[in-house]
């Protein structure tokens, strides 16, 4: 087996395992209540998020990727195109990658936030530099922080396939604010 095939065939595994604890944790697709989330740093709502323990957004299930890895600045996504995700052209719509790279910026970013504080995405730069299909399996989005502050956070991401390829990357800038 090659290289490919294996980081392949472990990403499915990393996938199905992460989509296995959440629904065992109770895991669903909603809304935290704010009493699920008082008190919790950023990262430890991510990490209650993957543990099946709050809800994970709606959007996953809707644009079929999920959360398959958090750390500190660090938030990995991972999702597989289909027909559905196509555009009139045959190929997958800018927006699906667009919101997986959303998702892997804004999650990273919320890793580096204290209990308490909340952001939006004020800025989203996309470069798409491969078309992807329902021939090209899974990719993933890997978002890491490259500043975050009281009022501003920076994150980059990248999109890649198991062979290493790259098919997209994006940065952001996100305001931080006191979380109601």
């Amino acid at each position: 087996m090659s290289t490919e095939e294996e980081t392949r065939v472990r990403w499915e595994q990393e996938m199905e395992a992460a989509l296995l604890r959440m629904r065992t944790g109770g895991g669903q697709a909603g809304l935290a209540r704010p009493e699920q989330v008082a008190g919790k740093t950023g990262l430890q709502t991510m990490q209650a998020m993957l543990a099946g323990e709050l809800p994970y957004p709606h959007i996953a299930d809707t644009l079929d990727f999920g959360l398959v890895e958090v750390g500190y600045g660090l938030a990995v996504f991972q999702g597989t195109p289909q027909l559905k995700h196509y555009n009139p052209l045959g190929s997958v719509h800018g927006g699906w990658f667009a919101t997986l790279l959303d998702s892997a910026l804004g999650c990273a970013v919320h890793t580096t936030l204290p209990a308490g504080r909340g952001y939006t995405t004020a800025e989203l730069g996309v470069n798409i530099v491969r078309a992807a299909t329902v021939k090209t399996g899974p990719l993933r989005a890997i978002g890491k922080v490259i500043h975050s502050g009281r009022q501003l956070a920076t994150a980059e991401a990248r999109i890649v396939g198991p062979d290493d390829k790259l098919y997209a990357h994006a940065t952001t800038t996100c305001l931080v604010f006191e979380a109601r």
